[in-house]
């Protein structure tokens, strides 16, 4: 089932509209993401200095796609886009990051207006040969500790878009199942 019949689905109003957020430290790929899911080129990508937003139609459904700047200066303003779903995009070879954003990620789950919101997280470069597995990452940021949401981790390569369908195809069926607060 492709992302356009669960978002088919999932439409209950002519313009119901879907926010997404895709949220990591610097250099992991979040903007090569957002580029993948528009349809976009991807050969030039320059480091996020405050976010990008890309809107994705189809067939009356609105998908509104928030990739906020990972880097330390900036990560405190994060709180200022929380709303419903979050993508958490991380690069799987940069292993010397990992306890780096493994407590930013613990810090945006405590944070209460992302909470019961379902969790994405992109194992993202998986192109690379460095790439760690999406199961070390899951144990590396102690996942199955997390009770309180639906989350799953997806290997991916945003440069080469395998994975993001998967991902993608994941957040839309698990919205529907999301709690209001």
């Amino acid at each position: 089932m492709g992302l356009l019949s669960i978002l088919r689905r999932l439409k209950q109003s002519p313009e119901q509209e879907v926010r997404l957020l895709l949220l990591g430290l610097d250099n992991a790929g979040k903007t090569t993401v957002l580029k993948q899911l528009a349809a976009e080129d991807v050969s030039h990508i320059t480091p996020t200095q405050g976010f990008n937003i890309k809107s994705v139609q189809s067939t009356g459904f609105k998908l509104n796609v928030w990739d906020i700047g990972g880097q330390r200066k900036i990560r405190p303003y994060w709180r200022n886009y929380f709303e419903n779903t979050d993508i958490y995009v991380i690069d799987s070879s940069d292993r010397k990051r990992f306890e780096e954003t493994s407590l930013e990620l613990a810090e945006l789950l405590e944070e209460e207006k992302l909470a019961t919101v379902p969790l994405l997280v992109f194992a993202n470069k998986q192109d690379l040969m460095t790439a760690a597995p999406a199961s070390e990452l899951a144990e590396s940021l102690r996942l199955h500790t997390i009770r309180d949401r639906m989350w799953q981790v997806q290997a991916c390569s945003a440069l080469t878009a395998e994975g993001i369908q998967d991902g993608m195809t994941w957040v839309c069926r698990n919205i529907k199942f999301r709690k209001k607060p």
